[in-house]
């Protein structure tokens, strides 16, 4: 529907206004008549449409009409469909007759200046700004969807700046607006128009910590909406302009802050008291969401500590990283200050909207010796940092406890991006740990990786990674879910009992005492212990059969063993936990379980390679026991992977 506007005329006079392209002005006819009015009629100059309608708005005249009757509610209706060429160049004139049909008793005038107004943005997601799309004020999902997209402006284009680029109000560099989304007012009409018009951009108060957004002039950039800056006023004098707006998302979806922001455009005429708006619009933007990437996605750099006590760990880690040819950055101890849990300080992911995309770290609020680390090595051009917040000493907040399964569908619904996956107490619980409810709402605001929520407080450091992880496949889904198994351990070691080897030991030539796979098998205690993590691993089976669509084939069971900390009352692992893997490309970099060695060989690893090789794997153990596994982590845990985007567009998602 045309937007309208009403104007008032009088008789005998001229009144002049300023007309936007595709609106509808509306002009009471009988209102302002003259005494002893039977008829009008209505002339029009070259380009202006007009039309008569009714009290119950039925057309009963149109363009090229003559004469008709006045009476009560009569309505005229105007649209110009040419821009001006002189101020006042449109005319509408309306002529009132009385008995005498042949003398008009009087007339009124509406003189127009006929422009265009648009304000554009790349509402087809095409990475152009095209004219005037019909669908620039609203948004929606899918691929026949539209309405533009924001990105969260947080990289660093300069080292000079201190913070990210959308941390003031200042475009250091030039280079910067490519991170931007374009967006264009435009003018036509005549170059002299007349006087006492201004054009107003506007967002609401709760917009205004979600974006800013800058005027592009020759040689600067000027902040002029955001950040406590509401509105932004322009004289309208000249007809035919081009201004050229960027703006920047300013952070995140979180709980309070919502993802679409709306900008408005006003054309004001200035009057006795204050400028009115004769003429309105507005565009919508979505916030573009921080992505997660799941294992199955390519590599792009692998990191990893360097510590006093990790030399013969890194050393293997290294030779297993030539054989993946993926970039490895080894962060010195001068930055990491002995911390070596890469994974659980950050989560690497990325941003994208049409015209770009940003790998983003999202950094925990951990803040242990490597809470510089994102800051000083990985924020930099095209490379994002954000930040969410919660208590510290939850090991649960750590990002161990934050995993991203591969795109499934489930009961009919797509998850093109797969679903987040985080650990916390049993539900309806009333005590235990859970991840900060901060994180949490973050997560959920993105809307893209509808998070799934396990029970992990079972464990004392409490992360899903140790007893969970996602390996690449060429069939089925394209990838299996691994999961540690207590029971298929125990049914591993009492096979090999049986076949004569129960004085086997585990553990040989490390710091830790031997122990006989015999012993394993009679220690009751620990079966007990083991039965009741088997039951909440099961648990976690089940909820993720049925929030991520598998069944029994998309899984595979790693065996592996946990035992109850007297300390913590919760459960570690027994020996180094292979789920805890890292998975690059084909590549897995898998804690070495130092189990008993049956003719040169372990079973244990013989039982992870004869499970996964078949699916064109390449499994490499790396010893990690004194390094992490004896301080509570394997070799997932102190490190971390920045992969490759999908080449899916969250926006092309059905929501």
């Amino acid at each position: 529907m045309s937007k309208q506007r009403t104007v008032n005329l009088e008789c005998g006079k001229s009144t002049q206004a300023l007309y936007v392209i595709g609106t509808v002005i509306n002009v009471d006819i009988y209102k302002p008549s003259p005494p002893g009015c039977r008829t009008f009629e209505v002339t029009s100059s070259p380009g202006v449409n007009c039309s008569i309608s009714n009290q119950q708005n039925l057309t009963i005249a149109a363009q090229y009409a003559t004469r008709w009757a006045l009476s009560e509610g009569i309505l005229l209706g105007v649209m110009v469909d040419q821009v001006s060429y002189a101020p006042n160049d449109r005319k509408v004139t309306v002529i009132f007759y009385g008995d005498d049909v042949g003398e008009p008793i009087d007339k009124m005038i509406l003189e127009l200046t006929a422009v265009v107004v648009s304000l554009d943005v790349d509402a087809d997601r095409d990475g152009i700004v095209e004219k005037n799309n019909p669908n620039k004020g609203s948004w929606k999902w899918g691929p026949k969807g539209h309405g533009a997209i924001l990105l969260v402006n947080c990289d660093k284009e300069e080292a000079a700046i201190r913070g990210n680029d959308n941390s003031d109000d200042k475009v250091s560099i030039f280079e910067d607006l490519g991170d931007m989304s374009h967006m264009i007012l435009r003018t036509e009409g005549p170059n002299n128009l007349p006087a006492g018009y201004k054009l107003n951009l506007s967002i609401s108060p709760l917009d205004e910590e979600k974006v800013q957004i800058f005027q592009h002039d020759i040689t600067k950039m000027t902040s002029v909406l955001g950040r406590k800056k509401m509105s932004a006023v322009m004289d309208f004098t000249k007809g035919d302009n081009e201004i050229h707006f960027f703006a920047e998302g300013l952070m995140f979806p979180n709980d309070k802050i919502t993802n679409l922001v709306t900008i408005n455009l006003s054309l004001l005429q200035s009057m006795i008291y204050r400028e009115i708006p004769i003429f309105t619009e507005q565009v919508v933007f979505r916030l573009a969401p921080w992505i997660m990437t799941p294992n199955t996605l390519g590599p792009a750099e692998v990191f990893v500590c360097s510590v006093k006590r990790n030399v013969k760990f890194l050393k293997e880690f290294k030779s297993f990283m030539e054989k993946t040819q993926c970039k490895l950055t080894v962060c010195p101890e001068s930055m990491n200050l002995s911390d070596v849990w890469m994974q659980d300080e950050i989560e690497f992911g990325y941003t994208e909207a049409p015209h770009k995309y940003l790998n983003v770290v999202l950094d925990s609020p951990r803040d242990a010796g490597l809470q510089d680390f994102p800051y000083k090595y990985l924020l930099g051009p095209d490379f994002g940092h954000t930040k969410v917040t919660g208590e510290k000493g939850n090991s649960l907040n750590s990002f161990g406890n934050l995993e991203v399964s591969p795109p499934v569908t489930v009961n009919g619904k797509e998850y093109p991006l797969g679903r987040i996956i985080i650990g916390s107490s049993l539900p309806n619980s009333s005590d235990g740990r859970k991840m900060s409810k901060t994180i949490q709402d973050f997560l959920i605001a993105q809307e893209v990786q509808s998070p799934i929520v396990l029970y992990s407080d079972w464990l004392v450091v409490g992360h899903v990674d140790e007893f969970m992880t996602f390996v690449p496949a060429p069939d089925r889904k394209g990838f299996r879910l691994l999961l540690a198994s207590p029971d298929s351990c125990y049914r591993l070691f009492k096979k090999l009992k049986e076949g004569g080897h129960g004085e086997a030991r585990m553990f040989e030539n490390q710091v830790v005492k031997p122990v006989k796979i015999s012993e394993i098998l009679n220690d009751q205690t620990l079966r007990e212990e083991n039965a009741y993590v088997q039951q909440c691993i099961n648990w976690n089976r089940d909820m993720l059969k049925m929030e991520l669509g598998l069944d029994e084939g998309d899984i595979i069971d790693i065996p592996a063993l946990f035992h109850r900390d007297a300390e913590f009352q919760r459960a570690l692992a027994y020996f180094p936990d292979m789920v805890n893997m890292l998975v690059i490309g084909k590549f897995l970099g898998i804690p070495k379980p130092f189990g008993p060695l049956i003719n040169g060989k372990c079973p244990l690893e013989s039982a992870v390679r004869s499970a996964l090789e078949p699916l064109g794997l390449d499994c490499t153990f790396i010893d990690d026991f004194t390094s992490y596994h004896m301080r509570y982590g394997e070799v997932h845990c102190g490190s971390n992977v920045c992969r490759k985007p999908f080449t899916f567009k969250w926006w092309n998602m059905e929501i």
